[in-house]
Formats: C-alpha cells, structure tokens, sequence
C-alpha cells in the first residue's frame, strides 16, 4: 500500500513540476544577431563594385554571395531592392600583395593578400546607428605558389572573415 502511494506521490508531483516549467522556456541566441525584428523586418544590400587598384573580377561575386548568404543564415531579414529599413552599400577599395617574409637569397618567401572593403550601413529606424567603416582582412601564402593557382581559395576565406568583421560591427551590433 505505502508503494503504491509513494508512485502515486510521485506521479502527481512530477506532473506538477512538468506543468509549472512549461510555460517557462530558457532560449539562447547563439548566432549574435541583435536585431529587434518587430521594428526591423527589410534590408538592401547593394553591389559592392571593386574600386581597388588591383582587380580580381570574381572577388565582388565571391563576396556579395558570401555577405547574402551571411545575413539570410543568421537573420529573419527579408533582402529587398528599395525602401527597407537597413541597407549595406559599399565597395572593395583593396586588393594588394604585399611580400612579408625574405629568404636568404633576398627574394620574399612569404606573399601577403590583403582585401580591404569600405561599408555604408544605414539603419532608416535609428540614425544614430548608422556607420561608415572600412574592414581589411589578409592571408599568407608561399611565394613559391602562383597567386593564379591559389586566388581562389585564399579570396573565400578572406571574404568569409570579412562578412564575420561586418556582420557582428553592423547586424550583431558589437
């Protein structure tokens, strides 16, 4: 008798204890968006023509895919072409090389890829946070390789380091 009250006891208390905690919810964010999307629900991102120097055709593609990509995966933005209520503009100012480590022989041994990107965030809802900012990212390579054979590879990393840099100064709000 006293087991079966003690199974009853404990039937009713955990369904007690079931019925208080589920209208209680911990959640977690961890993708560091800081968006309020009942004030925000629209953003343009517009072309990000290079600028530089140096110019490497597929690095604008590479980088506005990746950026697109970026804010599509961490947020509930729709990307509209006018009247939204952020918007990203830019262009790529920088695509240098630039040789970092010399050899015995004086020749560097070591080439360093540098892509710089100035963005234009405008929030329409709140002025005060909009900015102007310039982001440079960089990637060694061995001068022994040809930049053709690995321009590919280091512009989507550097690009997938930049969209990080802009996402969290802008969108994450950091």
């Amino acid at each position: 008798m006293k087991t079966v009250l003690r199974k009853t006891y404990l039937y009713i208390v955990a369904c007690i204890v079931m019925l208080a905690t589920q209208g209680c919810t911990i959640s977690y964010k961890f993708n560091g968006t800081a968006i309020n999307y009942d004030i925000y629900r629209t953003i343009d991102v517009g072309e990000f023509p290079i600028r530089a120097a140096l110019v490497y055709p597929p690095l604008q593609q590479t980088f506005e895919n990746e950026l697109l990509d970026a804010i599509s995966r961490q947020t509930r933005l729709q990307e509209v072409d006018s009247n939204s209520d952020l918007e990203m503009t830019g262009e790529i100012t920088g695509y240098t090389l630039t040789p970092q480590a010399v050899g015995e022989d004086a020749y560097a041994t070591q080439t360093r890829l540098t892509i710089t990107i100035r963005v234009r965030y405008t929030d329409n809802k709140n002025p005060s946070n909009s900015k102007d900012e310039n982001f440079s990212a960089y990637r060694d390579f061995s001068s022994s390789e040809m930049l053709t054979d690995v321009q590919d590879e280091l512009c989507q990393q550097i690009c997938e380091e930049l969209v990080d840099l802009i996402f969290n100064s802008t969108l994450g709000n950091w």
